[in-house]
């Protein structure tokens, strides 16, 4: 099944990885050398609105929900730009649109030359607000769990009945559009659902929903778990949604794709790789400050793979600390086994495959010529 779609604005790659267009970075880590990661996906604080049952964040430890000051959250970003960070995905932990700094933190992004996206609830992202940032974004993602009001309801907001939310946020993201095509920007606008298979009855309405609001796609994705299993996910149920998926693809118009992850949905919850390549290339980071390779990671039982806090110690001193070499040269060792000592399909799945294949002669990561796709900065 294909690995990307074609939008209006060009080739949007969803379900792989994009290493091929960075081999200046992978030649030097096979060499061996301390690489900067390429893209980083965080949070501005933990805090988050909605409660939606199928949030890997609902599975980490609580941890300080207060939110990143803005002073830190600049000199995080100039941190970024001095080692040459090339991408950031406001996504991780947290609802980011919560944060004070929001704003100003994206304007510095584009200001330092660093791509920037997110992924919302969109209950905050309002004309005034949506309006300062669109310009400076390459991609806003709106989580929209359901296609019906009562539904969306039911899974975003822990079963409350009534719909305002839902309202709201289509508001706001119909705004995101007509300012979008009013104004040619170039950011891409979608929305995902997490499909969980107690969902199966909204696939086909979220599809329409996309159509109907006009976003550039509307993706299915599956729903990760951590190593304990502790949101129950049934991957074995998925592939008997397959019929209902490639009905909601086929409904893809010139304007608006409807998108489905099919290589993590057919993973069954496992990936290939024993050893942990991604985060050198795909950092995350709490919206608490913790750094640490990967948000499966979050945790106090992985508390030795936590590397620091950017809030009391500059994260490039951060990266550059022995604590940040051990986690990342220990998750790509064989004193660690990613299928157990890890949850399913983290941020860095399609990365780590890629890496691990290439690292294993099975599929050689290669450089690829021509025009580049959407978003190619961010993994």
């Amino acid at each position: 099944m294909s690995k990307s779609v074609m939008t209006n604005d060009g080739e949007l790659i969803l379900d792989s990885d994009k290493l091929s267009y960075h081999m200046e970075r992978v030649n030097a880590w096979e060499a061996g050398e301390r690489i900067a990661p390429v893209s980083v996906d965080m949070a501005l604080t933990r805090a988050c609105g909605s409660m939606c049952s199928f949030c890997y964040a609902m599975v980490q430890e609580p941890q300080n929900r207060h939110g990143i000051k803005t002073d830190h959250a600049l000199h995080l970003l100039d941190d970024f730009a001095e080692i040459g960070v090339k991408a950031v995905s406001l996504v991780s932990d947290g609802e980011s649109t919560l944060s004070k700094a929001y704003v100003p933190f994206i304007e510095h992004a584009a200001d330092l030359g660093i791509d920037i996206g997110n992924a919302t609830n969109g209950w905050l992202f309002g004309p005034e607000k949506s309006e300062r940032v669109l310009p400076h974004m390459k991609w806003i993602r709106f989580t929209v769990a359901a296609g019906t009001p009562s539904r969306y309801a039911e899974i975003m907001y822990k079963g409350k009945e009534h719909t305002e939310v839902f309202d709201k946020a289509m508001a706001n993201i119909s705004h995101a559009v007509a300012f979008k095509k009013k104004h040619n920007l170039e950011v891409t606008i979608g929305i995902q659902m997490v499909l969980m298979p107690e969902f199966v009855d909204e696939i086909i309405p979220f599809a329409q929903l996309g159509l109907d609001l006009g976003v550039d796609y509307a993706v299915i994705k599956h729903c990760s778990d951590d190593e304990n299993d502790t949101l129950g996910v049934d991957y074995s149920k998925y592939a008997s949604m397959y019929d209902l998926l490639k009905e909601a693809e086929e409904m893809t118009t010139d304007k608006t794709k409807i998108v489905i992850k099919w290589d993590k949905m057919d993973a069954d919850g496992e990936h290939s790789y024993n050893r942990f390549y991604g985060p050198a290339f795909l950092l995350q980071i709490s919206g608490s400050g913790l750094v640490a390779p990967s948000g499966m990671f979050f945790n106090a039982r992985h508390s030795k793979l936590h590397i620091g806090d950017f809030t009391t110690e500059r994260f490039i001193d951060l990266f550059n600390s022995d604590r940040y070499w051990r986690a990342m040269n220990y998750i790509a060792s064989p004193d660690f086994d990613a299928k157990s000592h890890m949850g399913s399909l983290s941020i860095a799945h399609y990365v780590s495959t890629a890496l691990d294949n290439h690292v294993r002669g099975i599929k050689k990561i290669t450089s690829k010529k021509g025009e580049k796709p959407l978003h190619v900065n961010f993994l």
